[in-house]
């Protein structure tokens, strides 16, 4: 008999005569006995193949798990010495050689699943043993510092919740979401961890999940990359949860004053985490060491740009420009990148000029092309004034009327402009109606300088009958919000004019806030203010009489431009400073106010006195009595 097995799989048996196997041709030519005892010896072996068939799948098993375990232990034969020099390597470190341990099986595993694809007879296209290889093995550094590095210091402009906890990317395979350990991204906290992490709280507390999340970082002491996008309903397929990482990091916030103070208020834990307060001055007082300091970086700025220095009159000028930057004879602006912007444009003038050195005209060329640029609304405002559309006088005298001193800002652009106050007084009990505040024009501190001006008539003139007025002031041709409380001394002037019938000069502006005892305070912008009125005065010919009325406290910060500072010198144009408001009447109405007697009395025919007559008639009338 001749066993043999076919390409389909399957087992047969064939007769064999001779030597050689019969055709079933052949097979039908025998006798009867023969084919019986044939087919009598076939069931006999079929009936035997049958049992020793069932125990095959075990031996497949036993014999596959022989060879897994041979595949194994050459592996890990493979790998010991390689894996013995590391733990040599770093047998102090507990953490590497737990990770050695883990290592080893993992190797162990990969190994083998790379022997089983090279048996295969069928491999598959989209196996690539050292992606494999990379995808499980190699490393992914989010933070890399050498030892002997300093502590890091990271600014995170977009602080974003990826770019601070940092982030897990996702790769898309037939249509579903995957990701792996190498698609951990780290953010701004791992990077300054050990160190220290400068943010713009302005734009943190924009970012949502952020706040919260930065702060359970920080009480914690532990940085988790947790996915915010699952709060919100973004399930992935395949996602990761990477273990939490100690976390030692000094956070320092950059935002504006009025924003710590608004945290303070509103965020219970802001005091906790964010104790220590370093609040900036906006000025620099004018020391030697700060000069020395101020000229230094100047000088090392100029250096940079490729020239070989500065001359002595330009680097004043610049000290000038940084004091009337910060409003303040004694005080330098700590906008320092403002004076290192003006040196830019000069550079580029003199680069123009192929100058090595940079002179004085480059920055008042540079200073000329600022102003003509950011000027556009000033120059229309006082060509609406040259042209006669707003009424502003600068001569003779009138009654009621006063020229105020005001300041506009645009954008990063301060300018100066007169306008005119008015008032008009008349018998009634309505007291001092402020015309913007009635139209909604006056913004609040504006309305509070006005109401100043009843206290201050009753305290000065109305000690001994009440003060029953009626009385209208407005700030002429203005059409936009008005605030602030520098128009009140000339309100109150252009109030007492218009109560005493003394006419003012137009010849003068005046700016100043008061209070009720009649005392100037200083206000802002005032080089502005002057050089907004000396522009008009010189625009129609300078004849010596015009001027302006300041109070005495601005005197320190007056940094003016050097043409009013000549016209000052040659005379033909002058600044008064006041301290009360008698000094700016007796300026103004070109009389003496009148000191209060012992008595309780003004010189007759002072500029009080006929004030408290007039005050007295009002009275009287509204009262019933005699007017005379």
């Amino acid at each position: 008999m001749l066993l043999y097995m076919r390409k389909r799989g399957s087992i047969t048996f064939s007769p064999i005569i001779d030597g050689k196997p019969i055709s079933d041709s052949e097979f039908a030519l025998l006798s009867e006995a023969q084919r019986d005892t044939f087919y009598t010896i076939i069931d006999e072996l079929e009936n035997r193949l049958s049992e020793n068939l069932l125990s095959l799948p075990t031996w497949k098993r036993e014999n596959t798990e022989r060879l897994r375990e041979l595949d194994k232990t050459t592996a890990e034969q493979g790998i010991k010495p390689l894996l013995k020099l590391l733990e040599h390597k770093y047998a102090a470190e507990l953490g590497v050689m737990k990770y050695l341990k883990q290592l080893k099986t993992a190797l162990v595993n990969a190994i083998l699943v790379i022997h089983s694809e090279e048996q295969k007879e069928e491999k598959s296209d989209d196996f690539d043993k050292k992606i494999f290889l990379e995808e499980q093995f190699l490393p992914n550094v989010l933070v890399s510092n050498k030892i002997d590095d300093a502590a890091p210091v990271i600014y995170e402009p977009n602080p974003t919740y990826q770019n601070l906890f940092g982030k897990i990317e996702y790769t898309n395979i037939h249509g579903s979401v995957f990701t792996n350990y190498r698609m951990i991204q780290a953010g701004a906290l791992h990077r300054a961890n050990g160190g220290y992490l400068l943010l713009d709280v302005d734009q943190l507390i924009e970012q949502p999940y952020v706040w919260d999340t930065l702060k359970l970082a920080i009480k914690s002491t532990r940085l988790r990359m947790d996915l915010p996008q699952q709060d919100v309903g973004m399930v992935n397929n395949i996602t990761l949860n990477p273990q939490p990482i100690d976390l030692n990091v000094k956070i320092v916030l950059l935002g504006s004053r009025d924003l710590y103070y608004t945290l303070q208020d509103y965020d219970d834990e802001f005091d906790e985490l964010f104790r220590v307060l370093v609040d900036f001055d906006l000025e620099i007082p004018v020391t030697r060491h700060a000069l020395f300091d101020f000229v230094g970086k100047v000088r090392a700025h100029v250096k940079s740009l490729g020239l070989e220095g500065i001359t002595t009159n330009a680097m004043c000028r610049l000290v000038e420009y940084s004091l009337r930057m910060a409003e303040h004879k004694e005080k330098l602006s700590a906008h320092f990148a403002e004076v290192i912007e003006l040196v830019n444009e000069a550079y580029y003038y003199c680069k123009k000029a192929n100058a090595t050195v940079l002179e004085l005209d480059y920055l008042k060329t540079a200073l000329s092309a600022k102003k003509r640029r950011t000027g556009r609304v000033s120059q229309a405002l006082l060509n609406d004034i040259k042209e006669g559309h707003v009424l502003i006088a600068t001569e003779d005298k009138a009654v009621g009327k006063v020229n105020g001193l005001t300041v506009l800002d645009i954008g990063d652009t301060a300018f100066g402009t007169p306008a005119r106050i008015t008032a008009t007084v008349f018998a009634g009990a309505s007291g001092v109606v402020d015309i913007e505040r009635e139209v909604e024009l006056g913004q609040p501190i504006h309305s509070k300088g006005v109401m100043l001006l009843n206290g201050y008539l009753g305290n000065k003139y109305a000690q001994h009958f009440p003060l029953t007025l009626s009385a209208n002031i407005a700030l002429e041709q203005s059409y936009g919000h008005i605030d602030g409380d520098s128009a009140s001394l000339g309100e109150l002037v252009a109030l007492i004019s218009a109560l005493t019938e003394i006419p003012c000069l137009q010849t003068l502006a005046i700016t100043g806030s008061i209070n009720q005892y009649g005392e100037v305070q200083a206000v802002g912008g005032v080089n502005e203010k002057i050089e907004g009125f000396f522009d008009l005065c010189q625009y129609r010919g300078l004849t010596g009489t015009q001027g302006v009325i300041i109070p005495k406290s601005n005197a320190i910060n007056l940094v003016l431009d050097a043409t009013v500072i000549d016209a000052v010198k040659k005379g033909l144009f002058h600044i008064y400073t006041v301290e009360t408001v008698d000094d700016a009447l007796s300026i103004l109405m070109e009389q003496e106010a009148g000191k209060i007697s012992s008595k309780g009395r003004y010189p007759k025919n002072s500029i009080n006195y006929h004030a408290v007559n007039r005050l007295y008639n009002i009275a009287l009338i509204v009262s019933g009595g005699d007017g005379e």
